[in-house]
C-alpha cells in the first residue's frame, strides 16, 4: 500500500529572538516513516515537535493533518504524577473515556514490558519512568509517535527493546536523539534542522554523514561563487564618475538584491572549541580496589571486586540502571568506604566530576559566575582568556554571559558544565552520562578531546558509539554484585562477555534491569585459513571487472537523487515526485546491496573462499 501523508507543513515560520527557528520551512511526514530529527542544541527541534502535536502554533504558514490523526509525544523528562500507580498512569482513561478496550490492552503491554502495575511512580528510577511514559504513549495506538531524546536514562537493554519496538511498529515516528547507533538502527530518513531550514536525507545516520558532507561542500562552493560575484559588483559600482554615468540600472538593482541576500544568509554556526586545563600529573597509580564488597541493607552492590586504575587509563563502567555504577565510581575515588576489602588512592590525584543531573549548577548564578566566580579571567593551559571569550568557545554569546543558569536548555546546561570543568586544572575526569542533551557535533569534538587527554578518564555512559570511540577498558556489571574488567570498548565487551547475567533478586532491581533479553554477543570470527586462488570463468572475470564501475554509477545516482530530496520545497510543490525519488532510491539501494554481495562472492571464489 502506498504511503499517505499524515502531516504537511508548508512555508512555516517560527521565531524566538533574533533568528528564526523555522524560516519558510516545508516538511511532510508519511505513514510508516521513522524519521530521525537532528540538529544543533537550540536549533528548534523540540519546538518543531510542539508544532507537530499541536501544542504550539507557527507564526506563519500552514499545517495540514490527515483526518482522525492520533499523535502521541514522549518528552525528554516526562511529567508523571508521583501519587499514581504505573497501571493508572499508562491507562489514563481521562484521555479517551470511550476506549473501553484500553485497560486490557494496557495490562498486556505492561506484562510484555515487565513493568509492575501496582508500583507507584514516586519510587521509580529515571529509566523506568521513561519506559512508563513510552508505554502510555503506545497504549493510545497513535498513528504518529514523537520521541524527544528517548534513549536518555535508558540502559543498553532498554535501548535494545526500544529499537526492536520501533522497527516492528506499524505507525510513523519522529525521533530527536543524539544516539548515533540508535539512528543507524531504526531510521528510514534523516531530517536536519539547520539555520531555520529542514533538510531531508533518505536512509540512516551513516548514510546522512556522507550525503551531508557532499551537501556542505556544494553549499560552500555556491556561497564562494556568490561572494565573488558580490565583490565584483561592489568594485564596479565604485569605479567612479565614468562608470556611474554609463551604469546599467538593472545591474544596480541586481547589486541591491545581492546585498539583501547576503545580509539574510545565515552562515553555519561554528563548533564548540574544547580545551582542557590539565593539572599536574598524578602518580602512576590512581586507585586500587582489593577484594572490595559493598551492600546497602540486603542489596549487594559490589561483591569481592578487585581492580587497578593507572594514570592515562580511559575506563568505561557499564551496567543496567540501578546496578551501582555510581557507587563503584565513589569506591574507586575514595569517596565511599567499602564494607569489606581495601581501597587505596594514588598521589596528587585531582578529580573533576561531570554529574548527569547537573546538580553542580546553581540555578540563580550567572554563566560568568559559574565558570569563575570573582574573576574575569580563566587559565587554560598556558593561555589566559577573558571569561566571556571562554564562554564563546562553548557557543554562549557575550550578551548571555550574565544570564542565569535557569534560562538554559538541557543542551546548554551540559555545555556550561563542560566549560566549568575544563576551566579547572585536573588529572582525573569522571563523566557520568555526559552525552545526554549534547548535539552530535559537540559529542564528536568531546570524543577527540578525551582521546588526546593525558590524564585518566572514568566514564559512565549508555552511548555505544561514544564508549567505542573513547575508552580502552570496560568494567561491566555481571549480576549479583559481581563486576569484571574487559579490554576494549563497548563492542569488545559484547564480543567477550559471557551469557546474560542472573535474574535480579529484588523488586528494585527488577524494575531497573532490562525488559528484554540481552543482545546475542557477536561471534568472534576464527582466523581465516590460507587457500589457493581459483581461476574464474571468462564470464565471471568480465563480471568482476565491470562491477566497480556499475557500483560507482549507482552511488552517483544516489547522490544526485539525495540532493534533490534535500530541497524542502519539493515536498510541498510535488509530493508525487518525492514518492518517485524515494522509490527509485529504494531500488538503487537494493541493487547496490545485491552487487556488493555478488562482488564479495566472486572475490571470495577467486581467493579460494
Amino acid at each position: 500500500m502506498a504511503p499517505t501523508s499524515l502531516i504537511t507543513l508548508s512555508d512555516i515560520q517560527l521565531a524566538f529572538g533574533h533568528h528564526p527557528l523555522l524560516n519558510h520551512a516545508d516538511f511532510v511526514i508519511q505513514s510508516g516513516e521513522r524519521i530521525g530529527l537532528i540538529g544543533r542544541n537550540g536549533a528548534g527541534k523540540s519546538s518543531l515537535l510542539r508544532l507537530l502535536d499541536g501544542r504550539s502554533q507557527p507564526d506563519d504558514g500552514d499545517i495540514a493533518r490527515s483526518s482522525g490523526l492520533v499523535v502521541a509525544t514522549v518528552e525528554q523528562e516526562p511529567e508523571l504524577d508521583d501519587s499514581r500507580t504505573i497501571f493508572d498512569t499508562v491507562c489514563d482513561m481521562d484521555e479517551d473515556s470511550e476506549d473501553w478496550a484500553r485497560p486490557s490492552r494496557v495490562s498486556a503491554l505492561l506484562e510484555r514490558l515487565r513493568l509492575p502495575p501496582d508500583a507507584h511512580i514516586a519510587g521509580l528510577s529515571g529509566g523506568t519512568r521513561k519506559r512508563v511514559a513510552l508505554a502510555r504513549a503506545l497504549a493510545g495506538e497513535p498513528d504518529l509517535l514523537l520521541l524527544d531524546e528517548p534513549t536518555n536514562h535508558l540502559d543498553f537493554e532498554g535501548i535494545a527493546w526500544l529499537e526492536d519496538m520501533l522497527r516492528t511498529w506499524r505507525g510513523a515516528s519522529v525521533i530527536i536523539t543524539h544516539d548515533r547507533r540508535f539512528l543507524d538502527a531504526i531510521t528510514t530518513r534523516i531530517v536536519e534542522l539547520d539555520r531555520g531550514r529542514l533538510l531531508s536525507f533518505p536512509g540512516n545516520f551513516s548514510q546522512w554523514q556522507v550525503r551531508k558532507a557532499q551537501f556542505l561542500e556544494s553549499e560552500r562552493l555556491e556561497n564562494a561563487r556568490f561572494d565573488k560575484l558580490l565583490a565584483q559588483e561592489e568594485v564596479w559600482i565604485r569605479k567612479g564618475v565614468e562608470a556611474r554615468r554609463t551604469r546599467n540600472e538593472g545591474r544596480v538593482r541586481r547589486l541591491e538584491q545581492l546585498r539583501v541576500d547576503r545580509a539574510e544568509r545565515r552562515d553555519r554556526v561554528g563548533n564548540v572549541s574544547l580545551a582542557l586545563a590539565e593539572g599536574q600529573r598524578s602518580g602512576k597509580l590512581v586507585g586500587e580496589l582489593e577484594n572490595v564488597g559493598k551492600r546497602f541493607g540486603e542489596r549487594v552492590v559490589v561483591e569481592g571486586y578487585s581492580t587497578t586504575v593507572m594514570r592515562g587509563d580511559r575506563i568505561g563502567i557499564v551496567g543496567p540502571n540501578g546496578a551501582g555504577k555510581t557507587t563503584l565510581l565513589k569506591l574507586i575515588l575514595g569517596e565511599l568506604q567499602p564494607d569489606t576489602g581495601t581501597t587505596r588512592m594514588g598521589t596528587n590525584v585531582s578529580v573533576a566530576y561531570f554529574d548527569q543531573m547537573r546538580s553542580q549548577l546553581d540555578e540563580n548564578a550567572s554563566l560568568v559566575d559559574v565558570i569563575n566566580p570573582g574573576s574575569e579571567w580563566v587559565e587554560i593551559g598556558n593561555e589566559r582568556k577573558h571569561v566571556k571569550s571562554y564562554l564563546g568557545d562553548f557557543l554562549f554569546s557575550p550578551a548571555r554571559a550574565n544570564s542565569p543558569v535557569s534560562s538554559l536548555s538541557g543542551g546548554e546546561r551540559a555545555r556550561l558544565l563542560l566549560a566549568r570543568l575544563f576551566a579547572r586544572p585536573t588529572n582525573v575526569l569522571v563523566l557520568d552520562e555526559p552525552t545526554n542533551d549534547l548535539d552530535i557535533e559537540t559529542l564528536e569534538l568531546l570524543e577527540e578531546l578525551l582521546q588526546e587527554y593525558r590524564g585518566t578518564v572514568l566514564l559512565v555512559s549508555h552511548d555505544r558509539v561514544f564508549l567505542n570511540n573513547v575508552i580502552t577498558q570496560t568494567i561491566a556489571y555481571e549480576g549479583n554484585g559481581h563486576w569484571r574488567d574487559y579490554v576494549g570498548g563497548y563492542d569488545d565487551w559484547v564480543a567477550q562477555r559471557p551469557a546474560a547475567p542472573a535474574a535480579p533478586t529484588t523488586l528494585a532491581d527488577k524494575m531497573d534491569v532490562a525488559d528484554v533479553a540481552q543482545p546475542t554477543p557477536e561471534p568472534v570470527p576464527e582466523p581465516a585459513k590460507t587457500a589457493k586462488r581459483v581461476r574464474l570463468s571468462s564470464w565471471e572475470q568480465k563480471e568482476i571487472d565491470t562491477l566497480p564501475e556499475e557500483i560507482a554509477a549507482i552511488e552517483a545516482e544516489q547522490t544526485t537523487l539525495s540532493a534533490t530530496l534535500a530541497d524542502g520545497m519539493l515536498y510541498r510543490e510535488d509530493p508525487a515526485e518525492v514518492e518517485r525519488v524515494n522509490e527509485r532510491l529504494a531500488v538503487l539501494q537494493s541493487t547496490l546491496e545485491t552487487k556488493f554481495e555478488r562482488w564479495e562472492k566472486l572475490e571470495a571464489k577467486q581467493n579460494g573462499g
